[in-house]
Parts: C-alpha cells; structure tokens; sequence
C-alpha cells in the first residue's frame, strides 16, 4: 500500500527531529526476523539509551541531511534499519553486537560515529572497547595515583620511625639507657 505525501513528510520530519541530535548511529539489514524478535531488539536498544528504527531508503537520505549521521543514510539500498543515540556510542554497540551475535538473522551494514563512517568490521571492533564510564574511572585512577603514591611516602618516614621507637619499647633497648 501506498504512503501518501503528507505521511511520508510527517515521518520524514519526526526521523529528523530524532536524528538532529544524534552522534552515533548503526545500520544493519535484516531477514526473517520475526516481530518477537524485533521487539527484543527494540527493548534491548532502549535500555541502552538508543533508539531503532526501520527505515524506508529514500525517506532516510531525506530525513538525515544536515544531521552528524547524513552520509551513512546516503544510498542504502535494501530492508535497513538504523540504530542511533546522542549518549555513549560504545554502549549502543555492545549491545546491538551481543544481539545480533545471537540473531543471525541481523547483520551490520555501517555504521557512524561523531562524523567518522565505520564499516561492519569497525562497528563490531567498538563493541569491544570500554564504555564512557570505564574510561572516566580508569582516567580519574591515574590522575589520583600519583597524589597517592606522594603521601604514602609521605608517611612512611614517620610510620618507620613509630615502629622502631615501638620495636626499641618492646624489648627494653631503652629502659637500660635511661637507667644509667
């Protein structure tokens, strides 16, 4: 069945609205995938903090011009569906990889972060990087260890000092000094 003009603007017009604020998005194509499926896949892209839609080709191109993810809607030829986010791209990745590595029935196509076309192999290659999070504690860690690492010697000197004077107590090395 055919979409009329004024259905195809409106949904050419809410995709952009959509994608105006994304920086990543992920294109796949898929056959066969049954609607239990996809409704897994959905969900699974939400708790990520994404969205997922499947796109007609043309509409795409059209809604994504003058968006951070316009070249990689240009020219999809086939069924395609575009996963996108404004949030971490690699948390996108991670688990739109895991489910697709479940679901042979996806495959990726390309995929686009801040600009950058990624291709398939790209795609699945950051799905194996860490997230914002852990790339944020890992940088906090070696900003904090050097400040750690100068107090502990810090007090090391006066820790060794409190053990030998305790060590000297303890056997009495003191007492005969003060004795005589």
């Amino acid at each position: 069945m055919a979409i009329s003009k004024a259905k195809k603007t409106e949904k050419v017009q809410l995709l952009a609205s959509e994608l105006e604020s994304s920086t990543t998005a992920i294109i796949g194509t898929f056959t066969k995938l049954t609607v239990a499926k996809d409704f897994a896949l959905r969900k699974v892209i939400r708790e990520a903090g994404g969205k997922y839609r499947v796109v007609k080709n043309k509409l795409a191109a059209v809604s994504g011009q003058g968006t951070q993810v316009e070249a990689a809607l240009k020219g999809l030829k086939g069924v395609n569906s575009v996963a996108f986010t404004s949030g971490d791209p690699v948390a996108l990745a991670k688990v739109f990889a895991k489910w697709a590595g479940e679901n042979a029935e996806f495959q990726f196509k390309l995929g686009m972060v801040d600009g950058k076309l990624l291709t398939a192999d790209e795609v699945k290659a950051l799905a194996t990087m860490p997230g914002k999070e852990e790339l944020f504690s890992k940088l906090l860690f070696l900003i904090n260890a050097p400040a750690q690492r100068l107090a502990t010697v810090l007090n090391a000197t006066g820790r060794d000092m409190a053990v030998v004077l305790g060590q000297g107590v303890e056997k009495e090395k003191f007492a005969a000094e003060a004795a005589a």
